[in-house]
């Protein structure tokens, strides 16, 4: 688990030779490190009105994030044993079969709702740009940029996965993110133009 671990722990199992966590989680971790530079930024632009909202928005990010790497190394691992399965006789291939779609949805899921919450770490981003402290706008690009890293990882995971799935029905529920998250990879892309172009005057 992320949340019972340090940075060095976590990001040396992630080197090491486990299949988990791995691509997912550390998008995941890239969303919840944005969205704590995020409450940061906040919290050095006390001239606004704003400030105490945002950053209470923001820290509110970084669980839901955290708890999405998890979710992902968990979802990879359920998928493993899926995999794994007896598959000699037609009704062990059946179950395999049937577990596999079954896990294969579930890894998908993960990084379809990180995609949701890397595009609110954008969203803010923005927000964040028409007021804090411009000492920190370098803080809200390096959120942002997080963010897209986040949401990018999180495409092609979902893609990866989706396409694996029979099931028309939930796959296109699951396709459905794909839109919203090429979006916000635009959209942070853009923002961090814009805070650079205002940076250099």
């Amino acid at each position: 688990m992320i949340s019972s671990e340090n940075v060095r722990a976590y990001v040396e199992r992630m080197a090491s030779g486990e299949p988990a966590p791995g691509g997912g989680a550390a998008g995941a971790l890239q969303a919840a490190l944005g969205a704590a530079l995020l409450a940061m930024s906040a919290r050095y632009s006390t001239g606004s009105e704003h400030a105490a909202d945002a950053a209470a928005r923001a820290e509110a990010l970084i669980p839901r994030a955290l708890g999405l790497a998890d979710a992902d190394a968990e979802a990879f691992g359920a998928l493993s044993e899926a995999y794994a399965l007896p598959h000699d006789s037609d009704e062990e291939k059946a179950e395999r079969s049937r577990a596999v779609q079954e896990a294969t949805a579930g890894a998908a899921r993960p990084p379809r709702e990180l995609i949701g919450v890397g595009a609110e770490v954008v969203g803010l981003a923005r927000e964040l740009t028409g007021w804090c402290n411009p000492n920190v706008l370098s803080d809200v690009a390096a959120a942002s940029e997080a963010a897209r890293a986040a949401v990018a990882t999180a495409l092609v995971t979902l893609e990866i996965n989706v396409r694996s799935l029979k099931d028309a029905a939930t796959r296109e529920e699951l396709r459905a993110g794909l839109a919203e998250g090429e979006q916000a990879v635009e959209d942070a892309a853009e923002l961090t133009r814009r805070i650079r172009e205002r940076v250099r005057g």
